[in-house]
């Protein structure tokens, strides 16, 4: 059953699947779709188109579905859409889109956004993330899916972070990220594979040599990077991980790659 405290305020326009709890000061839009056992625990502010997936809750202070901090914004009728089972913890915030980014911001399910976190205008999370206190993210950002993003760390708009990586505290990330990269600093600079994590998900021992070998030769002195990176592809054309990669750099050949900052 559905459970709304008595000093929340709830749009009539606002659409609530089943056994959603809205606590006391929270704000809901008319605009609002909430789907079955989402919990607002309380001062929650949920505004504008925002759709949230099932399961998910949201600590207090949050505010999600705000307009995009961006001039060229008028007032269009853009969107926020969450996933499912989401743990979206105190003063996070998550913007809608802009008519010139698409006017959608996506973000994944499974996640967690903790303290202060950011979510700007137009960008594209995935899923099961971890963001860590006061992560930002500038507009039109794509974060592939189980990345972590170190406390403090910053990303520069329309940057691609690619599956599985990491992202250190503190980082200020201006440049493409390898999928399954470790970056660091200020600014960031690869510093290797986020062997860690992979071992964390489970990867298995052959994938994480095939990675730390291509890594190896793909960041070696010898050759052009073009070189290098074709070399790779050719011995590793059996190696999924090591192809997602080679694709990732290939999707866009021109854009700014995060790169060691000494020899591997």
């Amino acid at each position: 059953m559905t459970q709304i405290h008595p000093t929340a305020i709830v749009s009539p326009g606002a659409q609530l699947g089943q056994d959603v709890e809205i606590g006391a000061f929270c704000t809901v839009g008319p605009k609002v779709q909430l789907a079955d056992g989402v919990r607002l625990i309380s001062h929650v502010v949920v505004e504008g188109a925002t759709r949230i997936g099932s399961g998910t809750t949201i600590h207090p202070f949050a505010v999600l579905g705000s307009a995009p901090q961006h001039l060229a914004h008028k007032g269009e009728d853009t969107q926020l859409v969450i996933g499912e089972r989401n743990i979206i913890r105190e003063h996070v915030t998550m913007h809608a889109g802009t008519v010139g980014g698409g006017g959608v911001t996506t973000v994944g399910s499974d996640s967690l956004y903790m303290v202060g976190a950011h979510v700007a205008h137009d960008c594209v999370v995935g899923d099961r993330v971890t963001f860590a206190n006061n992560a930002t993210l500038g507009g039109h950002v794509v974060i592939g899916d189980f990345v972590f993003m170190g406390g403090l760390c910053a990303v520069h708009q329309f940057t691609r972070i690619g599956r599985y990586s990491f992202v250190g505290g503190g980082g200020v990330v201006t440049k493409d990220i390898i999928p399954y990269g470790s970056v660091w600093g200020n600014h960031a600079h690869l510093e290797g594979l986020n062997l860690v994590g992979l071992k964390r998900r489970g990867f298995s021992r052959e994938a994480i040599n095939a990675l730390r070998a291509a890594y190896r030769l793909l960041f070696a002195d010898e050759g052009t990077f073009q070189e290098r990176l074709d070399d790779v592809a050719e011995a590793h054309a059996g190696t999924p991980e090591v192809m997602e990669i080679v694709e990732f750099i290939r999707a866009d050949g021109n854009r700014p790659l995060c790169l060691p900052e000494r020899e591997v």
